[in-house]
């Protein structure tokens, strides 16, 4: 199963009828973070008339949703905010569009679709990153076992996050998640040696080849 998040931080502005209508697209992997930049933005447009978010949160491979419309009139800013993530089937993501009101009121429909064009905006801005299921690991090896395992992860698509140097290699990987057992099943069927391996936990992240340590 996968899923579409973006790489980075992206934003949009549009101008529409002297409103000014800022948008904010931001990567976060939980609802904390989700909430806490929220209030960041809050904290940066503190004069600014409406901040209209919405979030898609993947917890458990369920998505976690919410939206506000900050004041502006009900269905107007957060919802059609959250269906265009929707239609674009992202996730771990937070929006929040920013309005500084020009002293024109542009009616539902100009409101839906002001949030809706600077939402859709700030998207076609930003990078997207494909969301695996992954096995999250911790082996242990010999320091002549590293390339195999390199080239091996190169192979199923797996990742090494973290390398500690000691007396033997202490790597944290990710695997696919139908390959862990490859791992952590007596290590008959992978073409290196691990002396061990331990299960740390279950994710979706971004192994793409151009976010690879190895």
């Amino acid at each position: 199963m996968k899923f579409v998040s973006i790489k980075e931080k992206r934003e949009a502005q549009i101008v529409e009828k002297k409103s000014k209508f800022i948008a904010t697209l931001i990567p976060v992997e939980n609802k904390q973070m989700a909430e806490e930049e929220l209030q960041k933005i809050r904290k940066t447009y503190y004069d600014a008339r409406h901040n209209c978010f919405a979030y898609r949160i993947l917890e458990e491979e369920k998505v976690a949703e919410r939206a506000s419309d900050d004041g502006e009139p009900q269905g107007t800013a957060g919802s059609p905010m959250l269906d265009i993530l929707r239609g674009s089937n992202l996730v771990n993501i937070l929006v929040v569009v920013t309005r500084y009101f020009g002293g024109i009121l542009l009616g539902t429909g100009g409101l839906v679709k002001a949030y809706s064009e600077a939402t859709t905006n700030a998207i076609q801005k930003a990078q997207k990153i494909e969301l695996s299921k992954v096995a999250e690991l911790k082996i242990l090896i010999n320091y002549t076992e590293l390339e195999k395992l390199k080239h091996y992860l190169r192979q199923i698509d797996g990742k090494i996050v973290q390398i500690d140097y000691k007396e033997r290699i202490e790597a944290t990987i990710y695997v696919p998640k139908d390959k862990q057992e490859l791992f952590t099943k007596k290590y008959t069927n992978i073409p290196f040696e691990i002396t061990e391996c331990d299960f740390l936990q279950e994710k979706f992240v971004d192994i793409s080849t151009n976010n690879k340590i190895i």
